[in-house]
């Protein structure tokens, strides 16, 4: 960086989260019934004040006689400003405390408090440009000193103009007090500071946004802590996730823009070209031909269970990871086809259709309990091992068949082949994953080898059964109850109409594809899948994966580390680690996991390293996908 450089740094909502004031009125009015509306009142002059709708001066007047405070509250409210830094600049510290010297602190604030903070990134009092508090004999502050530049209209230009720098200067603020120090031509370039707060009227005098210093660093091709800026991480969110993920996606610092329905291929071809983070749940389709036009896609999230609808084989091959919830709505699955089982064996869907109608019919008739009953589960993964518990835990009789040998729980009796199975169950469900070997895994042939009056649950896939095939065992009297959950074909979105010949059966539940649709269960799925592409973004790690081999990372400090996905063939890691001699890198750390068709190699080295060694590395035949992690 030249040394001709200055960096002109906004305090309150810029190098803080927070408006100290705010929180010294919160401090100073703790316990008093007066605090919320004061609070309001401050924060409502400080906004115009900013925005440029009332004058600084009256604006800052107006909010140090409504604070009611004390040379005492200082402490506890320096204190608390510790830990309000922004998170982009504590992550920066490095370069901040680098740069000292070439950073002013230039706020309508007050020395009182920014002084301490500040001084944890080597920044001097000196350096600090800002108000400073009148107090009286008894401590109390009183106003400021009007004197300072600082204390008036149009002032922070003034400044910069007496200081004489020299160079280029850069402001980074929020407010419109920090433009005006380039529209009087103080500066080079101002930037709207928004990652702590977005005001419309200054991001529209600024020469760029700013929503983390992370991003400011990088447009000037300046040190930084991050090797991309993650406002610059397109994420495309999906089929209504639930809101939990899309905060947490957007609060790490990604630009997110979600929709609420799938997308067909064409649409999904048109979104996706920018996209590296794509979040989508069962619906949507990523095919060969969507990864073709994916250039920037890292990571998918899958927020369900089933990645059927996701070719994986080739993410793989394009070094685009895929994360899944395996366990996350488990439970929920689980307790819905508990629920039909005994809904469907009592037939009570066609009892409360007739209540609905006026119609009473209270008989025993074809009502029974499930108790004593044989469950046949066919798939005992997650949800059908749990749901194997919960149903003997009520007295039913289970077996399951599953193609991996996989041991029982409790009592549940192993079939060897699911024509067995389908011949001593009352009450089947199914619980498979989607792979296309499933595809009308249940038919005709399959049907006719159950016990008549049999209770059929497809809580699945909805291609494993099927549905024309379901429907004349209903009606030949071979299966009396149905509850299903997934179709061959769905809807797109709630906008749509959904059409199956389902539809109208007797003694029928059909729920629109809600397994895992509790509020528990989403909320589960966007905390753990937003978790793993976090971390994976940033540091490599792809534990939990459903197409990537599998490590698990520990964290990095005081090094780069350097992300290589090839073609699983002889030779790579020696070229990769040549490469590495050729530049005179020192390796502090290397990783690798491989599974038959790809590599994955994480080697962590020292910080100084020449450009063209990313190049060299890209190079390497067999390469699929190479990055950088500071």
């Amino acid at each position: 960086m030249k040394k001709d450089q200055h960096f002109i740094i906004d305090f309150d909502s810029t190098f803080t989260k927070v408006e100290a004031l705010d929180v010294l009125c919160a401090i100073s009015l703790k316990d008093k019934p007066e605090k919320e509306s004061t609070l309001n009142q401050i924060k409502e002059l400080t906004d115009k004040g900013m925005n440029g709708e009332i004058s600084f001066k009256d604006s800052l007047k107006e909010r140090v006689e409504l604070l009611q405070a004390h040379r005492d509250h200082l402490p506890a409210l320096i204190e608390a400003l510790h830990e309000e830094v922004s998170e982009s600049f504590k992550r920066n510290k490095e370069f901040v405390k680098k740069y000292a010297k070439n950073i002013l602190i230039v706020s309508n604030g007050f020395k009182d408090f920014i002084d301490p903070i500040v001084a944890h990134f080597d920044i001097p009092s000196e350096r600090v440009f800002a108000n400073e508090f009148i107090y009286d004999e008894a401590g109390f502050i009183v106003g400021f000193d009007e004197n300072n530049p600082l204390a008036k209209d149009r002032s922070k230009p003034q400044l910069i103009e007496q200081l004489q720098l020299e160079g280029k200067i850069f402001v980074i603020g929020d407010g419109f007090t920090d433009y005006e120090i380039k529209q009087a031509g103080m500066a080079h370039k101002f930037y709207a500071f928004t990652e702590n707060i977005r005001r419309e009227k200054v991001l529209n005098h600024a020469d760029h946004e700013a929503p983390s210093l992370d991003e400011f660093l990088y447009s000037n091709n300046m040190e930084r802590a991050l090797s991309y800026p993650k406002n610059r991480i397109n994420v495309l969110a999906l089929e209504n996730i639930h809101t939990n993920a899309f905060d947490k996606l957007k609060s790490e610092g990604y630009s997110v823009v979600y929709h609420s329905s799938a997308m067909t291929e064409d649409e999904l071809i048109e979104a996706i070209k920018d996209v590296s983070i794509l979040c989508i749940r069962s619906k949507t389709q990523v095919t060969k031909r969507v990864l073709e036009h994916a250039e920037r896609l890292m990571v998918i999230g899958a927020f369900c269970i089933g990645t059927n609808q996701i070719d994986l084989d080739e993410c793989l091959m394009n070094g685009v990871i895929v994360f899944n919830a395996p366990y996350s709505n488990t439970r929920s699955v689980v307790e819905l086809a508990i629920a039909e089982m005994i809904f469907l064996t009592r037939q009570i869907p066609d009892k409360s259709i007739g209540m609905h109608a006026k119609k009473w019919n209270k008989s025993a008739n074809g009502s029974r309990e499930i108790r004593g009953k044989t469950l046949g589960i066919i798939g005992y993964g997650n949800i059908g091992s749990q749901l194997s518990v919960l149903a003997e835990g009520m007295g039913l009789d289970v077996c399951y068949f599953d193609i991996d040998d996989k041991l029982g729980l409790g009592n549940a009796k192993k079939k060897e082949t699911m024509d067995e199975l389908l011949a001593c169950s009352d009450i089947i469900s199914l619980h498979v994953d989607g792979r296309p070997e499933n595809k009308n895994i249940i038919d005709t042939q399959q049907f006719s080898q159950m016990k008549s009056d049999v209770i059929f649950l497809n809580l699945s896939r909805g291609h494993v059964v099927d549905i024309e095939a379901l429907t004349k065992a209903r009606n030949d009297g071979i299966v009396r109850g149905i509850g299903v959950d997934v179709f061959p074909i769905e809807p797109k979105s709630n906008e749509y109409p959904f059409e199956s010949k389902l539809i109208g059966q007797p003694n029928t539940i059909l729920t629109p594809h809600i397994g895992g649709s509790t509020e528990e269960a989403q909320e589960h799925i966007a905390d753990f899948v937003p978790n793993k592409i976090m971390n994976y973004i940033n540091t490599g790690s792809t534990a939990n994966s459903v197409n990537f081999p599998s490590l698990s990372l520990p964290e990095f400090k005081n090094s780069h580390r350097f992300i290589h996905i090839h073609k699983n063939k002889p030779g790579i890691l020696a070229k990769i680690d040549q490469v590495l001699a050729n530049h005179n890198i020192n390796i502090i750390g290397q990783y690798l996991k491989t599974s038959e068709k790809v590599g994955y190699v994480i080697t962590d080295i020292d910080k100084a390293y020449e450009a063209n060694v990313k190049k060299d590395l890209k190079l390497i035949n067999g390469t699929l996908r190479f990055r950088v992690l500071y």
